[in-house]
């Protein structure tokens, strides 16, 4: 969601495209969309990507100008926040749904987005919240004081005079924004056949902007933000699944079968269950496991991953990410550690499931939420520019949060010369990075990580994480040393074993019946092949 649990404490108590001289762009096969499962997500917090016009503000036409960057990192699909207009920055708790936020750009410049993604063979995920809206939309102004609105069953009111539209999550009546406007905000009633209506056609809209069919310039699926079957536990908006979502959802598979949605499940802690087997996504997002990786405790990460993959339905799938728009970065929780970032980098996209990485997160940008009371500026800290030069400065920067507000001036993780930036990292072999890199492209090539079973392999070593991903005689095996110390392990395998092929490591891994002996060097990361 758009907003940490800080925050509601506080408030309670995206290189250009290359173009030859000759203007015309670059001729690209039409590469075969990469399979569901072999997805590899690229976060992007778009404000903050690349501005492709000068008003420091990252926009549509600024991630175009990159995808090239994105296919040379290896991505194969992009998710990007809300486009909706709204007076925060973040986009979230919309004034008008059906209107792009002129900061990121035009309809025209979305499209040309769209279709040079698909041409690419990528594809794209739009992020939706259409259960809040801000007192500046039509809803709010013409239903207030109006029990004869067209629009009066739109937005909850808790009383008949229509006088005070309903709070939101934890109770709020609205918030402060970066810039020190203040909006309301209201609940959407979503038991309203009216706003059914109005989703499905919206949402619609989205999946084929012109009605031809061809779904070349649509989305190939929706993250829908702050999902609930109750929603915020208001005895009002219970049952959600079986009243608001599946009807929308069913409906909007009707228009293309091949759509994927992904849930953002309230509940960081649950393992999202009820909403792969009753809310009708097919996807949500692995938290626990997110969680036990930042702990770099053994314990942790095999009763997560053992629930994780486990408990997931066999036609459903865990989006694994370890940051988000809404956390702090991986980066700050290791102090920048580089040992320690390339083992989140490895878990992130070996351990299976549909991996997510958070824009700059293959820098290793840090950032955690600040704390500037109750305002939405305390996120920004997590959402900063993505760092495209040495220096910091150059073209296209997204410095949007440093041109006004009273924290104006507190964003600062953007340090000159400290080795976190694209232009420093690309040509440094070891780097962030080029690791990052390296295990998309493992990955890539051993399909069995995307597809096979998940398996925890148990060794004798408590600072040592071992699992394999496994399909017929095909396996990916993985171990990693969680401590800063070398130790030499051994690793138990089950069933039928053969010559192991190192994919990545440093190690001399040796079989000896059904075990693998190794030693492995502090913080290392070893994957191999059978």
């Amino acid at each position: 969601m758009k907003i940490s649990l800080k925050i509601f404490i506080g408030l309670l108590c995206l290189l250009f495209m290359r173009v030859p001289a000759d203007g015309k762009p670059p001729v690209i096969k039409h590469p075969k969309h990469p399979g569901h499962q072999e997805e590899i997500i690229y976060h992007i917090f778009q404000r903050s990507f690349y501005d492709s016009n000068g008003d420091m503000h990252g926009d549509l036409n600024g991630i175009r100008q990159k995808l090239d960057y994105l296919r040379q990192l290896g991505v194969t699909a992009i998710l990007l926040t809300p486009l909706y207009e709204s007076v925060f920055y973040h986009n979230y708790f919309a004034s008008d749904f059906k209107k792009i936020d002129p900061s990121y750009g035009t309809m025209h410049d979305y499209l040309s987005l769209i279709k040079e993604l698909h041409r690419r063979g990528m594809k794209f995920y739009m992020d939706m919240e259409t259960q809040y809206v801000t007192e500046d939309h039509l809803w709010w102004k013409d239903g207030i004081n109006n029990p004869k609105s067209a629009y009066s069953d739109y937005i909850l009111y808790d009383d008949a005079a229509h006088k005070q539209p309903s709070t939101i999550v934890f109770d709020l009546k609205g918030l402060l924004g970066y810039d020190s406007i203040y909006r309301k905000i209201t609940t959407v009633n979503l038991n309203s056949p009216k706003v059914l209506e109005y989703n499905y056609q919206l949402f619609k809209f989205w999946v084929d902007p012109n009605g031809d069919g061809k779904f070349d310039d649509g989305v190939d699926g929706f993250r829908l933000d702050h999902m609930m079957d109750n929603l915020d536990d208001k005895p009002r908006l219970q049952h959600l699944f079986v009243n608001f979502w599946n009807p929308l959802l069913g409906r909007l598979r009707h228009i293309n079968p091949k759509l994927k949605i992904v849930a953002e499940q309230a509940s960081w802690g649950s393992l999202g269950l009820d909403y792969l087997k009753n809310g009708g996504v097919d996807r949500v997002f692995a938290f626990r496991l997110a969680f036990a990786i930042r702990s770099f405790k053994k314990k942790e990460l095999i009763a997560a991953a053992d629930s994780t993959f486990l408990a997931t339905p066999a036609n459903k799938q865990q989006v694994v990410f370890i940051e988000n728009h809404d956390t702090p970065r991986f980066s700050y929780g290791v102090k920048g550690d580089i040992d320690k970032l390339k083992i989140g980098a490895a878990l992130n996209l070996l351990l299976g499931g549909v991996p997510s990485i958070y824009y700059g997160q293959e820098l290793g940008m840090t950032g955690t939420s600040g704390k500037f009371g109750g305002t939405d500026a305390n996120e920004i800290p997590d959402r900063q520019a993505f760092e495209w030069y040495k220096s910091d400065q150059g073209k296209g920067m997204a410095y949007w949060y440093k041109l006004k507000g009273p924290w104006k001036d507190k964003f600062n993780n953007d340090v000159p010369n400290d080795g976190i930036s694209l232009e420093e990292e690309q040509t440094q072999p070891n780097s962030l990075w080029n690791f990052y890199s390296k295990m998309i492209a493992i990955r890539k090539a051993n399909p069995v990580i995307s597809k096979g079973v998940y398996k925890t392999l148990q060794n004798d070593k408590d600072e040592v994480f071992t699992f394999m991903r496994y399909e017929g005689n095909k396996k990916v095996i993985v171990a990693v040393n969680l401590s800063g110390k070398p130790i030499d392990d051994a690793i138990t395998l089950e069933g039928q074993t053969g010559q192991i092929k190192v994919l990545y490591g440093i190690s001399k891994p040796r079989i000896i019946t059904n075990i693998i002996a190794v030693h492995m060097p502090a913080y290392g990361v070893e994957v191999w092949g059978m």
